[in-house]
């Protein structure tokens, strides 16, 4: 193994503590994520304070074992680079992995790599999928993010549409809350859903045949509105009937960006790309369409620092090294690289 194989990517835009180490963009040979789904339960939602709290805690132990899975003994001599999440997220989050991203790209003098998290996000694939062909569409659904996006080959990539309010993630929270299904919201309300009638209800389809972008906000408050009028509903038809609605226009929108892009095929991305019905949805309509649809697995949809890592390497060997003044940005946007 030579000295520049190796990247190793630190996570922490929000609520998971995250290190991995990827050789040449491509493999991962570990990868670490340390949950703080039962520190925020009790709340309902991740509280910021906590989650920087939870990660200053967990980081430098996260890292020591990411390194030892890999088998990574000298550190300054093994690895090419540093990775790191440096936006968006939550503030306090991305400045503890900042923070000791940098110190340990100083102690060991290799680069460090400032990576976007949603571009991070578009990488998870290829490290399940080597054999992805161009150009494809990338649905990323995310509790922040709702976007389709255009990714003619690593780094290279563009914005069709995005959410215009509630990003999927968001509303899928909003609305599990609401019915009481508990913390987090989307394996919950997916959960109930199962034993429900998605045409239980007829939810509005915003912008359903218009354009790329997206819109979840007033389908938030119709579950609201229903629920008022029918206190007696089934809380598993609201959540069969609420989903449905939701993977009704993320797969007619990405459905259509492939035929008009000719893409060879669909990827999801993001943390609702591990929904049961999205993925079936997906996976059925492109079947329709005879094009290929590349599913994460459910470890890649969530926030890891394999992903990171990947995408650390294609910036490097773009972009070159981040400079150590470096900071974060919690609302950065993906820009159009295409």
């Amino acid at each position: 193994m030579g000295p520049t194989d190796l990247v190793l990517g630190i996570e922490t835009s929000c609520d998971e503590t995250a290190a991995a180490v990827v050789e040449r963009g491509a493999v991962v040979r570990s990868s670490v994520v340390s949950s703080q789904v039962a520190l925020h339960a009790q709340y309902g939602g991740v509280v910021p304070e906590l989650a920087g709290r939870a990660h200053l805690e967990r980081l430098t132990g996260v890292v020591t074992e990411a390194l030892a899975r890999a088998g990574v003994v000298e550190p300054a001599r093994e690895l090419r680079a540093v990775a790191v999440t440096y936006g968006p997220g939550l503030v306090g989050s991305l400045l503890v992995g900042l923070s000791g991203a940098k110190a340990l790209s100083m102690a060991w003098e290799v680069p460090l790599v400032g990576v976007n998290h949603l571009e991070a996000h578009l990488f998870a694939a290829l490290l399940e999928r080597p054999d992805l062909r161009w150009p494809l569409v990338v649905l990323l659904v995310s509790g922040g993010h709702t976007i389709l996006v255009r990714m003619d080959g690593p780094g290279r990539y563009g914005v069709l549409g995005q959410t215009l309010d509630d990003a999927a993630g968001e509303a899928y929270d909003k609305v599990a809350r609401y019915l009481g299904l508990g913390y987090p919201g989307g394996p919950a309300l997916d959960r109930a859903a199962e034993n429900g009638d998605p045409d239980a209800f007829a939810f509005p389809r915003a912008l359903l045949a218009e354009g790329y972008d997206f819109s979840f906000s007033g389908l938030k408050t119709s579950v609201v509105r229903t629920v008022e009028r029918h206190p007696d509903a089934s809380t598993e038809d609201v959540a069969a009937s609420f989903q449905q609605a939701v993977a009704d226009v993320l797969v007619a929108k990405a459905r259509r960006a492939v035929a008009d892009v000719g893409a060879s095929g669909l990827c999801l991305a993001g943390g609702v790309a591990a929904n049961s019905l999205l993925r079936r949805a997906a996976t059925e309509a492109c079947t329709a369409d005879g094009v290929a649809a590349y599913l994460p697995s459910l470890a890649m949809c969530t926030d890891n620092a394999a992903m990171v890592a990947a995408a650390g390497w294609w910036r490097l060997s773009t972009d070159g090294p981040s400079p150590l003044s470096l900071g974060a940005v919690p609302n950065l946007a993906l820009p159009d690289l295409r």
